[in-house]
Formats: C-alpha cells, sequence, structure tokens
C-alpha cells in the first residue's frame, strides 16, 4: 500500500489547482492529438461513472466539463490544461452509451489506442463507481494497462451513495483484485463530487505527477 498523502503533497495539490484550468481541445483521432511536451493524466471509466462531474468538482470550475445524465455524452478526448505544468485528459465512457455502434466502435477504438501507446501519459485513474464495484469492462483495460505498462490508479466515485459497511466492502473487494496486477497504483482513492470527498488527495496524487512550479 502506497502511505497517505502527506501535508506537503497536499499542498502542492492544492496550489496547482488554485490556478485556473482551462479547456484545450476534444480529439476524435490520434492525429489530432497535441505534441506531448507536458505531463499528462487521464481519467478513464464505464458511462456514467461521474467522469465529468469529477473533473468539475476538482478543478473548482461546475461547467469545465460537459457533466450529463444521459450516458455515453463524451464522445471526444477532451483536454484541460492544469497551469501549463499537467494535461487532464477526459476520456469517453466505455460501455452503454445511447449511440450507434459504428460510434462506439469508433470510441471504443480510439480510447484503447490512446491508453496503449500515449507517450507522456503519467497515469491513468480508472473510475469505478463505488455501488457497483469493478465489471467485466474495467477489468479488460487494466489487463490491457497491465500489458503496455501503463500505471493505473482505481478511483472509486459516488461513496456518498454508500453505507459505511458497505464502502468497506467494495474497497477490500476492489483491493484484492487489484493486488497482483503489475500496472495497478497500490491503494485507490474514494470520492464523492458533490460532499467533495476524496478531492485533496485526487489533487495531491495529481500533483506529484506534474512538473516542478518554479514561481514557488
Amino acid at each position: 500500500m502506497r502511505d497517505p498523502v502527506n501535508d506537503k503533497e497536499l499542498d502542492a495539490g492544492h496550489k496547482l489547482f488554485a490556478r485556473p484550468v482551462t479547456f484545450m481541445l476534444s480529439v476524435v483521432s490520434m492525429a489530432q492529438l497535441p505534441t506531448p511536451d507536458l505531463p499528462e493524466v487521464c481519467f478513464a471509466g464505464r458511462s456514467n461513472v461521474g467522469k465529468s462531474s469529477l473533473i468539475n468538482a476538482l478543478t473548482g470550475q461546475k461547467g469545465l466539463a460537459r457533466a450529463s445524465n444521459t450516458p455515453g455524452r463524451t464522445r471526444e478526448l477532451n483536454y484541460f490544461n492544469a497551469d501549463d505544468r499537467i494535461r487532464l485528459v477526459d476520456l469517453p465512457g466505455y460501455g452503454y452509451a445511447r449511440a450507434s455502434k459504428t460510434d462506439i466502435a469508433r470510441w471504443t477504438k480510439l480510447t484503447r489506442q490512446f491508453l496503449a501507446g500515449r507517450q507522456g501519459l503519467r497515469r491513468v485513474f480508472l473510475l469505478i463507481d463505488s455501488r457497483h464495484g469493478l465489471k467485466s469492462g474495467d477489468v479488460d483495460i487494466m489487463s490491457m494497462l497491465d500489458e503496455t505498462a501503463v500505471i493505473y490508479q482505481i478511483v472509486l466515485t459516488k461513496v456518498d451513495k454508500l453505507k459505511k459497511g458497505e464502502l468497506e466492502k467494495v474497497t477490500e473487494k476492489t483491493l484484492t483484485a487489484i493486488a497482483k496486477r503489475p500496472a495497478a497504483f497500490p491503494g485507490l482513492i474514494h470520492t464523492s463530487s458533490v460532499k467533495k470527498d476524496g478531492l485533496d488527495e485526487l489533487r495531491a496524487e495529481i500533483a506529484t505527477l506534474a512538473l516542478p512550479d518554479h514561481r514557488l
């Protein structure tokens, strides 16, 4: 298990996200990806897991990422710039989406190409709905990331909707499932976009991957 984030890391995370995070571009093909001249982290997960809501809560900017009650609304790779030190990427959700099979296949292919071969990708934050736990689609993504040696960290979302005992069970089950996976980052983060749980910890993790802040 990773040691809990310390005060220095928490402070670094606070300072990184105290500055505005800006939308850069939406990408629908690998050829449109920006030059990998900054570290990148991305947010992946099943449709309706709460990726856009988490990014908005993380950055303190309500409308930065387009959140929707309609599963599968995010249909591109959406790039955000955090203080010219790191980029955040909101990936299309996998699994259920109200779209044609052709569109779903295209988004899935783009997501897998990105995850498997993006230079400068420092970590994948794999979002899992805490009410449902790991599903087969999540396990497929984890296996691909294990094969390509891309580090991923599990982020349980919507933890405010669970009772304490239920959260402990899904946490234990998830930790057991990733224990022997080679690319899985040790430990996971509990988050709630509504209650703001876990946001400081997630900001701190991202700050450890960003370029140094030379203004400090």
